[in-house]
């Protein structure tokens, strides 16, 4: 007989063996998988890696902004479905260079950076340009016409959870209501005590455990794609708050702006996976119930800050503005 494993030499069938043809039997155990040992799931990797163009999606270069830092671009999309208002004021600000030469002024310990004009004197501040000096709150919007994919698990923070265009979200169906979600990554508009007191000059990133109780708070305007690494590591500020005590102790900004107004040669091309997809459901199933071998127990829930939008440089063969 060919030498085979032990698991296959027990599972030949008697009938093989009184038969004189154990030894092929044993061959095409081994050379199929048994009936009854189910066949390994893939990795998200090899699901990604199998994806088709379509179930991705090129974010619209009016949308996307680069920060670059004197480590390197951190590149962030906006979300005007959920704060265009706000939006718009701040594609007017990187237009006219508002935070070129400002700096990240604040870094709490499991909280945000934050980065704008830190000057106390109001007359000191840098000019606005064009934008709008004030806007409204755009703490939720109107769910209606939304796009939604929603979670299958429930949230101690909103009726339900979910992904609108790869941005996490939640919405309360009773009141019509959506919003953005407080998630790692996530952008946010600072502001004072009024609701209406922000007009996205001073911005932050959620750095830490994702800080919920802020959502329907604030203004939230989008979502970081790339570059976390270079705002996660940086020094947290001796401040309670996480403010630095000393103007050399920010990180200054070198430039802010939009990619529609960079020229293709110089942008970061990114894609990021479609929440409306099949595969997508697949990834977050992946998650919530792991099957690998190192997991003993599925946990069988998954929080909306716990899923990962895939973002991907667009293959050689794609094309992308």
């Amino acid at each position: 007989m060919s030498p085979v494993q032990p698991a296959i030499v027990a599972r030949i069938p008697r009938l093989c063996v009184a038969l004189g043809l154990a030894a092929a039997c044993a061959t095409a155990l081994a050379a199929g998988a048994p009936a009854d040992t189910p066949a390994k799931p893939k990795t998200a990797k090899e699901l990604l890696d199998a994806s088709s163009p379509s179930e991705w999606r090129t974010p619209d270069p009016q949308d996307i902004l680069y920060m670059q830092l004197p480590a390197g671009r951190v590149v962030i999309e906006l979300a005007p479905r959920f704060a265009p208002q706000h939006v718009a004021n701040i594609r007017a600000l990187a237009r006219g260079h508002y935070w070129d030469g400002l700096s990240i002024y604040r870094s709490q310990d499991n909280f945000v950076v934050q980065f704008g004009d830190p000057t106390e004197d109001e007359k000191q501040r840098k000019s606005i340009g064009t934008a709008r000096a004030h806007l409204p709150a755009e703490f939720t919007r109107d769910a209606a016409g939304l796009p939604f994919d929603a979670l299958p698990d429930s949230d101690g923070w909103a009726p339900e959870i979910g992904f609108s265009e790869g941005f996490p979200a939640a919405r309360d169906p009773a009141a019509g209501r959506a919003w953005m979600a407080h998630c790692y990554g996530t952008l946010g508009a600072g502001r004072d005590v009024a609701a209406d007191s922000s007009n996205g000059t001073e911005l932050y990133v959620v750095d830490g455990q994702s800080p919920r109780a802020l959502d329907r708070n604030i203004t939230v305007v989008g979502r970081v794609l790339k570059g976390m690494e270079l705002l996660s590591v940086l020094p947290r500020g001796p401040d309670p708050m996480g403010f630095y005590e000393k103007p050399e102790q920010r990180t200054p900004i070198l430039s802010v702006a939009l990619a529609s107004d960079v020229p293709v040669a110089q942008r970061t091309l990114l894609q990021v996976l479609r929440t409306d997809t099949q595969l997508f459901a697949q990834l977050v199933e992946m998650r919530r119930n792991r099957r690998d071998e190192w997991y003993k127990v599925p946990a069988g829930h998954i929080d909306l800050c716990n899923v990962t939008v895939p973002v991907r440089t667009p293959p050689a063969s794609s094309t992308a503005p």
